[in-house]
């Protein structure tokens, strides 16, 4: 309740659910959700989904926040799958607005309301709002500062990623056309219509393939640089593990299968080959079997 000149008067918030999913992570899943916890918006509910945790996590998690709620899938469904059926659940309290936040994450206390102001404020029809996102390790160094899709590489392209982030230069809201699923504001509209993630990608640029279909429906995607969020991710150089080789090589393929024109599925096909296959060097002459049979994986065989 607020009052103006002596009169009280009704302010209404868009509801939010935060989804956090956890996979064997107790202590990174606990950041994220005290992260949560300490946010200004007050319209915030929080629901935690476990993916089917091998671990005691999902039970230590459980005992440590007892007032979030919890769904456990049962086995592990992957980012996509995991996400998905914790919209499910969320859209059954009919909120407002679903936000993605991914467990490794920790978000700043005015970032969600940042988000938020824009969705509402926004010309057009706002499907989602992603924030900038910066290293956890190294919090003055941008991961992700809005971005796009590239056929060429068939993946979501990170603007700025690696760049300073500079405090006294003035960033505006922007639109964008790559959301990353590390973070992002979605509206319950574009949820139910779209049925959120793809499952058959598992995990790694589902949500490329999100935003694109965003796109093709008619949505519009912002960055607002305003919310800030902090990921414990690799440092730029760090090399990717097997599961991302194989994973996102793989899921590059099916997005430009799924979404390419005819014109840009050979370029990106003679580009992603090509490449491989010097990495694919690489690997096999440092003796990095590991990552040398997720290269072969991930271009289809075996």
């Amino acid at each position: 309740i607020r009052k103006n000149n002596s009169r009280a008067y009704l302010v209404t918030y868009p509801i939010v659910t935060a989804i956090v999913l956890n996979w064997c992570d107790e202590e990174g899943t606990t950041e994220c959700l005290n992260s949560l916890l300490k946010s200004e918006y007050r319209m915030l509910e929080i629901l935690l989904v476990d993916n089917g945790s091998t671990d005691n996590s999902f039970v230590g998690l459980k005992a440590s926040f007892p007032e979030i709620e919890v769904l456990q899938t049962g086995k592990n469904l992957g980012y996509a799958g995991g996400n998905n059926r914790g919209m499910e659940r969320a859209l059954m309290a009919n909120p407002d607005y679903v936000l993605i936040l991914n467990n490794d994450t920790v978000i700043d206390p005015h970032a969600i309301g940042k988000m938020v102001e824009l969705a509402e404020k926004a010309e057009g029809r706002v499907g989602g709002v992603v924030p900038k996102i910066l290293y956890y390790h190294d919090p003055e160094r941008i991961w992700y500062g809005g971005g796009e899709f590239s056929a060429l590489k068939g993946l979501g392209i990170h603007w700025q990623e690696g760049h300073m982030d500079q405090s006294d230069r003035v960033e505006e809201a922007h639109l964008v056309t790559f959301m990353t699923g590390a973070c992002c504001l979605l509206s319950v509209e574009v949820v139910r219509e779209l049925k959120g993630f793809d499952e058959s990608f598992f995990a790694y640029v589902e949500d490329a393939d999100l935003s694109l279909r965003m796109t093709e429906a008619g949505y519009q995607m912002y960055y607002q640089p305003k919310a800030r969020v902090l990921h414990q991710c690799p440092l730029p150089g760090s090399p990717p593990s097997p599961f991302q080789i194989r994973q996102r090589d793989r899921n590059r393929r099916r997005i430009m299968r799924k979404h390419g024109s005819i014109s840009e599925r050979p370029i990106f096909l003679l580009r992603f080959f090509v490449s491989r296959i010097i990495l694919l060097v690489k690997y096999s002459l440092t003796r990095d079997w590991e990552r040398a049979r997720a290269i072969l994986n991930g271009m289809g065989f075996g």
